[in-house]
């Protein structure tokens, strides 16, 4: 049996959702980006690359019609280049890698890029499409199917006991962690900074104006967290 590796990583700065620096960024930018630092860092020939792979879990808007092939063009990968898009939700992206090395063990390929990207800024917002989102007949057998995160962390945490002391004491070693590795340096070398305009709205007046900024970090984390706080 063949075996495949990883020749080279390369990811984004994860940005905040609606408020952060790419909430005006293209998710094909956002992949794209990704997808070409990836490329170069490994060294290798991009039309040797046999197929790309990217998982995305909200697959409409600029995340629809195959945000795989529209990354790698974005990429500047040739067009001979194939891609598909896979939504196994949250496992989305991870399905992608695993898919990307089923190739390379079982397909006879021999370079695969594999990968995942979310917009929640351009993609789940007012213009999201929810028409008939939901099969009725799938809501009568198992309603649960439809259940959102936050419900299915309620029930998670009520089923197993998980009380809410654990759960902020939990949230507040991520938070620190996050914090000392930034502050370390830990996650520098797999993250590609990028270039992007953001878009910026003063609370006051609503006035929406443009910033030019280049991410070179995470901006999720919450360094100032503290348990009284959550």
């Amino acid at each position: 049996m063949r075996s495949a590796v990883i020749i080279s990583t390369a990811r984004t700065p994860i940005g905040k959702a609606y408020r952060g620096a790419f909430n005006d960024t293209q998710p094909q930018a956002l992949a794209g980006h990704a997808i070409a630092q990836a490329v170069r860092r490994a060294g290798v020939d991009p039309g040797e690359i046999d197929d790309v792979i990217i998982g995305a879990a909200l697959q409409q808007g600029g995340q629809g019609s195959n945000v795989a092939r529209q990354s790698a063009i974005r990429a500047g990968l040739p067009d001979t280049v194939a891609a598909m898009s896979i939504d196994r939700q949250c496992s989305s992206g991870m399905m992608a890698i695993a898919t990307a090395a089923k190739e390379i063990i079982y397909d006879g390929m021999n370079v695969a890029v594999g990968g995942g990207v979310e917009s929640i800024s351009l993609v789940q917002n007012e213009h999201m499409n929810r028409y008939r989102a939901q099969d009725p007949a799938i809501v009568e057998r198992i309603p649960a199917l439809y259940m959102t995160m936050i419900e299915t962390a309620e029930t998670v945490a009520e089923r197993y006991g998980v009380s809410r002391e654990a759960q902020d004491e939990y949230s507040l070693r991520s938070q620190q962690r996050t914090a000392a590795a930034q502050q370390a340096g830990r996650f520098d070398d797999e993250i590609a900074p990028l270039p992007s305009t953001m878009l910026v709205t003063d609370r006051n007046t609503g006035e929406v104006s443009k910033k030019s900024i280049t991410l070179d970090k995470d901006e999720g984390n919450r360094p100032d967290t503290s348990l009284e706080g959550l």
